[in-house]
């Protein structure tokens, strides 16, 4: 799993908290705690998450109502989030997941359970952030490896421009402006110039020029950047 990959706990117990620190953290995941309603938002306003795992019981605001201000705005309505609860009865996953969640998780949970529930929803709601290797055409990105080739043959390339191709490749034919990539790839709390986009473009082109790639990586004008096998003029 990347390293670049954060996951905000949001648990009143500690105990839970370091447990679930212990199960995420050795896998490469970058883990942010807190432990009620108030101070992850706060987290959130600092920096997005990746995915949140939600106690449903906090003090103060409960996790349900934090999880429906998580889809009430649009900055996080896409954000991943695990509801983590005591409660069993299936009228409590339904309403747990009618809030906004997007699974639901008992408690005592399996550490390999946690994993897998994680990995599953991140390769479904955010793959870029999964540690598959995605193909799309000639390529293949391996987050876990931290490569990509072209038809099998390896591409040199920055970290930066990586991260610029694993995303495109986990949103393959999908527009996105410059302001939008600035958000997924260098975080939606970094503050660079939005041509800074344009630079890590020009380089990513450059390393799929030398397998004569660089065609995959598409300006749409007046929009921004797609990763697409159509033939189109750049």
């Amino acid at each position: 799993m990347a390293n670049d990959t954060t996951i905000l706990l949001v648990e009143d117990e500690p105990a839970i908290l370091d447990l679930l620190e212990f199960t995420l953290a050795p896998k490469g995941y970058s883990v942010r705690r807190t432990m009620d309603a108030a101070a992850a938002l706060a987290a959130v306003r600092e920096a997005l998450p990746d995915l949140m795992i939600v106690d449903w019981m906090l003090p103060g605001e409960s996790g349900v109502q934090l999880a429906r201000a998580m889809r009430s705005d649009a900055r996080t309505k896409g954000l991943p989030i695990i509801m983590l609860t005591a409660r069993a009865e299936e009228s409590d996953k339904i309403a747990g997941l009618d809030a906004g969640a997007d699974d639901y998780i008992t408690k005592p949970f399996s550490p390999r359970e946690l994993l897998a529930r994680v990995n599953a929803l991140l390769r479904r709601r955010a793959p870029e952030h999964a540690d598959e290797a995605i193909v799309y055409g000639p390529l293949t990105v391996d987050p876990a490896r931290h490569e990509a080739r072209v038809d099998g043959k390896p591409l040199e390339m920055g970290a930066t421009e990586f991260k610029l191709l694993r995303f495109l490749t986990a949103h393959p034919e999908r527009v996105f402006s410059r302001a939008q990539l600035l958000d997924q790839v260098w975080g939606d709390h970094t503050f660079i110039e939005e041509r800074t986009v344009d630079v890590h473009i020009l380089r990513l082109r450059k390393a799929l020029a030398v397998h004569a790639a660089e065609q995959l990586v598409q300006t749409v004008r007046g929009a921004g950047y797609r990763l697409s096998r159509a033939t189109v003029d750049n």
